[in-house]
């Protein structure tokens, strides 16, 4: 047992940088704004820049996890996340900033692809959805603490203050978790999974028998090495037959999770607020709410994923994100704000963290082979960070435009989730309860039912 606590506490850990990575800057936008003198359009860099790094970071963490495995490229992660928050409480330009921001945004995008993987990889089936659902609750947990530590630093001195110092203390303190998860990483196993395919079969055994118990090391093996007999190992692979269908709700499921506008609310949700006309400091109170409540639904999918199963949760949260969004475009279309607009929001938080938050990381890293896995999570890991870029930087320009305004915003992103809706009933499998190797197999057999 001891690899899956390491492993999950590595989740755990690699989840809540991602998600104090995303949520400090929606404390300190609005004086990173007064401090550089930034219009709308640089406002949306300065919230996207980490974004703009998750891009080229997605895109290379699979070849660089499937060559060099899951454990080494985390180390880099807990590098990169250090050197952002220091060099982001420090520089002397936007440019600087920019720049910090970007080395950010590089271990966000290796790490989103790589904790998945890895704690799916050496998770046991029955408890695979609940473990992986740890990186999300990482995350949300991430973004609570940091919306608090956000309140508290705001709190500690007036607007000038907050202008020329707070901010700097926002995002230096994730130096911290940092360098928690590089102590901790120097106890971790390697993913038996990737041993395997990299020829290290005593190393492998070693960790299943840790893992799942001595009496299932030679099935969990026999699997492994059946699965890859099946595969090439490279990209164009994803493109073949067997795969295109797991390829389609990867990237879709990803591409939705963004476009239902979660970030716009994560980075700018104290934004959000002030334009509706709430003070400030209860807009930065608000924002924290929003925190708690989406880290309290996060358990709710750890309880369900693999009792429910995936399929069910997502059709609940997507309908429900639908209903809660087209409301928050009424009230603001309406002028109405306070305690209903809030309700409204949190409704779609806690909806989405019960589904379209963890469990769209789940499926992508339970579908795909394992000498592809790390690939194919880095094309799925690519497509949620662009869509996340193109979220980030577009809303402040939507939301200040005069013809299109938050009430148009928000019932676009509710669009998008009825099409996620119909997307999942019509498209998405239900993987509970199967081996990796049973759900790779399933792709090269007839295409089952949705409900299967």
């Amino acid at each position: 047992m001891r690899p899956l606590v390491l492993a999950a506490l590595v989740a755990g850990l690699g989840g809540f940088l991602f998600g104090y990575d995303t949520a400090v800057i929606n404390g300190a936008n609005q004086y990173l704004r007064l401090h550089f003198s930034l219009d709308a359009v640089g406002e949306g860099f300065a919230g996207a820049s980490a974004i703009i790094g998750c891009i080229p970071g997605a895109l290379i963490a699979g070849f660089l996890s499937d060559r060099y495995g899951r454990r080494k490229v985390l180390f880099l992660c807990a590098i990169l996340y250090a050197t952002s928050a220091l060099f982001s409480a420090i520089p002397r330009t936007f440019n600087e900033f920019l720049a910090a921001r970007f080395i950010g945004g590089l271990g966000i995008g290796i790490s989103s692809m790589v904790c998945p993987v890895y704690i799916a990889e050496l998770a046991p089936e029955r408890w695979r959805g609940r473990l992986g659902s740890l990186f999300q609750l990482g995350i949300v947990t991430g973004i609570f603490i940091t919306l608090f530590i956000n309140r508290e630093i705001q709190g500690l001195g007036d607007e000038a203050w907050n202008a020329t110092t707070g901010w700097r203390w926002m995002l230096g303190a994730e130096t911290v978790p940092a360098t928690l998860l590089l102590i901790l990483l120097a106890a971790v196993s390697e993913s038996p999974r990737w041993l395997l395919q990299a020829g290290r079969e005593a190393e492998a055994r070693a960790v299943f028998a840790a893992a799942v118990g001595p009496e299932r090391v030679d099935a969990e093996v026999a699997a492994v090495r059946a699965s890859l007999g099946h595969e090439t190992g490279r990209l164009s692979e994803l493109f073949s037959r067997d795969l295109r269908r797991p390829l389609l709700i990867a990237v879709m499921l990803m591409a939705f999770s963004q476009l239902s506008g979660i970030n716009a609310i994560m980075y700018y949700s104290t934004k959000i607020f002030t334009t509706a006309g709430v003070g400030i400091k209860d807009a930065f109170s608000a924002s924290a709410s929003i925190g708690l409540v989406n880290l309290v639904f996060t358990f709710v999918a750890i309880a369900l994923v693999d009792k429910a199963g995936r399929r069910p949760l997502l059709l609940i949260g997507t309908a429900i994100q639908v209903v809660a969004l087209g409301m928050v475009g009424w009230m603001f279309h309406a002028g109405n704000s306070g305690t209903g607009l809030l309700i409204c929001i949190v409704a779609y938080i806690g909806a989405f963290s019960m589904a379209m938050g963890p469990i769209p990381w789940i499926i992508c890293s339970e579908i795909f082979p394992t000498r592809i896995r790390g690939r194919a999570m880095s094309l799925a890991t690519f497509v949620i960070w662009t869509g996340c870029f193109a979220v980030a930087q577009t809303f402040p320009m939507l939301n200040d435009s005069p013809s299109i305004g938050p009430s148009i915003t928000f019932w676009v992103y509710g669009g998008c989730s009825l099409l996620s809706f119909l997307f999942i009933a019509m498209i998405v499998t239900e993987t509970k309860g199967k081996t990796l190797e049973q759900i790779e197999a399933s792709w090269r057999q007839q295409p089952e039912s949705p409900h299967a």
